[in-house]
């Protein structure tokens, strides 16, 4: 039975279900040489956290004398894990790519109640800049993330990582053993060319080929670490990795995996994925864990996909009363909720207001590391942020995005997280007119950088023959500069949007106040809700 707002407010016992948000809600697009437009690896990380603050890591390259210590700082949390030596040669990490273009990312997705207690003191996070600091590639990535859990011990829950390099992309998941067990069960598979994957928090390799090193590789005991526990008594090539150990559920799969199936949904519409599994029909067919796009994709392209609200879908988040009289795609926290008994959820988008920071890795083969690596970064809501780029090779991060530039705990107009939260929480009260403006200065802004990129790229690979340390400085100094045309232009924005829509005013393209009013369909709403008490007597 339909009810009405009215009634339901009115009549129902609401109860707001506590623990439906993890700390961490991220996505992850992963594309192979083959299936990008000009023969790049791409792969994008959302870092979604109410908590965290949007920032680019940074930190320099160098050499190390022998007996050297590292400390392992948990990345969730701040603490010391523990100290470790230190690699007598570390290299340059810009954010998640470092100065050989390779790049990580990652998707937590927990797993099995009794694997998630820490047994080590290597979280996820140092997983991930470890690598990044002493690898090269994407294989020398996994065999050096195996290592370490081997001899210290893993302290995190389950994990998907995204791995790539400029020829290969990966993506692997582990999870630990549990109390009283050292070490993780992990497998990887390679995106194979011409083929994009994707993972939003819930583990999503199944069966893997067993001897094809150079495709699949795996810890020598993720099954017979399962058939012990009891887990599996099947074949070995039935042996499923997420089936085992994360087992999905209807909560998971609408949480998680619509996330997986907007992106393939929208990068391969031919195949008619059915959406069944991403809402929740933990019986229907599982999907695939890559496809194949109907057309190669760009940068641009996954930068769109990144900025996903499910439109069209029926997970539309614009669609129901949520959203109010202006189309909002978000919704509070949260997330889920029962009223006389049922529970309820708010979808769980990929663009989404939580996000700390977002990247778009790009990885080209054909030129000199230092060049070909770019970070394209943001912070705040994907769908109104501004991708900066920040290639591999650059000295030091723009100030306006650099680590320990602000926090969470005091605004400041010097930082880019600040200012990019300030135009989009002004934006929520009235979103689907001031996105309009939003979109408008982003593409300006993100068609620049993308308009300028070949010419700036033949200036640096011109000082690169002569000198690759001018290249660098070269590449450092545009940065900056992209990244202060970015907050001038978005300050004089927020600016710009409080003046056309002071008061719930509009004003038009003459600077006129106008006064436009609610669509009718959403005074029908308020009439249902309230009609008998606003009417006028006839």
């Amino acid at each position: 039975m339909k009810l009405s707002l009215r009634h339901t407010l009115t009549t129902a016992t609401v109860v707001l279900v506590a623990g439906s948000q993890a700390l961490h809600s991220c996505t992850n697009l992963l594309v192979s040489k083959g299936a990008s437009r000009d023969g790049s690896t791409l792969i994008t990380y959302l870092a979604d956290s109410h908590m965290l603050y949007g920032e680019l890591y940074f930190k320099a390259g160098g050499k190390h004398l022998p007996g050297t210590m590292r400390d392992v700082i948990d990345w969730d949390t701040g603490k010391l894990l523990g100290r470790i030596p230190e690699a007598l040669i570390t290299y340059k990490r810009v954010g998640n790519i470092n100065e050989h273009q390779l790049s990580i990312g990652e998707t937590t997705f927990g797993g099995r109640g009794d694997l998630t207690k820490p047994n080590g003191i290597i979280d996820y996070g140092s997983l991930i800049y470890m690598a990044l600091e002493r690898c090269k590639t994407a294989r020398e990535a996994i065999q050096l993330i195996s290592k370490l859990v081997d001899e210290y011990g893993y302290a995190s829950t389950g994990e998907s990582f995204s791995i790539a390099d400029p020829n290969e992309v990966w993506i692997m998941e582990l999870i630990g053993k549990g109390e009283g067990e050292k070490g993780a069960v992990w497998v990887a598979m390679k995106i194979p060319d011409g083929f994009i994957s994707a993972h939003a928090n819930q583990a999503r390799i199944r069966q893997f080929p067993l001897n094809e090193p150079q495709n699949c590789l795996y810890s020598k005991d993720v099954i017979s670490f399962a058939r012990a526990k009891g887990w599996f008594d099947g074949a070995d090539r039935d042996f499923s990795f997420c089936e085992t150990y994360a087992p999905w559920t209807p909560a998971t799969l609408r949480s998680c995996e619509a996330r997986v199936w907007s992106i393939f949904n929208r990068a391969a519409p031919s195949l008619k994925i059915p959406v069944d599994f991403a809402m929740g029909n933990a019986k229907a067919a599982p999907m695939p864990l890559w496809v194949k796009p109907d057309q190669k994709i760009g940068v641009r392209e996954v930068m769109e996909l990144m900025r996903d609200h499910y439109e069209g879908t029926p997970m539309d988040m614009t669609r129901d009363i949520g959203a109010g009289p202006f189309a909002l795609p978000y919704r509070w926290r949260p997330m889920r909720f029962e009223v006389d008994g049922q529970t309820y959820i708010h979808e769980r988008a990929i663009s989404t207001q939580q996000t700390g920071w977002s990247m778009v890795a790009q990885m080209r083969s054909w030129i000199p590391n230092p060049i070909g690596g770019i970070l394209w970064f943001g912070v705040d809501d994907t769908y109104s942020t501004v991708y900066v780029p920040m290639y591999c090779g650059i000295d030091e991060p723009p100030k306006a995005f650099a680590e320990g530039n602000g926090s969470m705990e005091e605004f400041t107009w010097d930082s880019a997280f600040w200012v990019f939260n300030f135009v989009t929480n002004y934006a929520y009260g009235r979103y689907s007119d001031m996105i309009q403006d939003i979109r408008k200065v982003q593409r300006e802004l993100e068609g620049r950088f993308e308009a300028d990129q070949e010419n700036i790229e033949k200036s640096a690979m011109n000082l690169y023959q002569q000198s690759p340390a001018s290249a660098i400085s070269f590449l450092t100094n545009y940065s900056n500069t992209c990244s202060e045309r970015t907050m001038t232009r978005w300050r004089k924005l927020g600016e710009h949007l409080i003046w056309k829509y002071l008061d719930g005013n509009v004003r038009d393209a003459t600077g006129k106040i106008t006064h436009p009013s609610y669509s009718d369909d959403w005074y029908k709403k308020i009439v249902r809700d309230h009609g008998d008490t606003i009417a006028l007597p006839r």
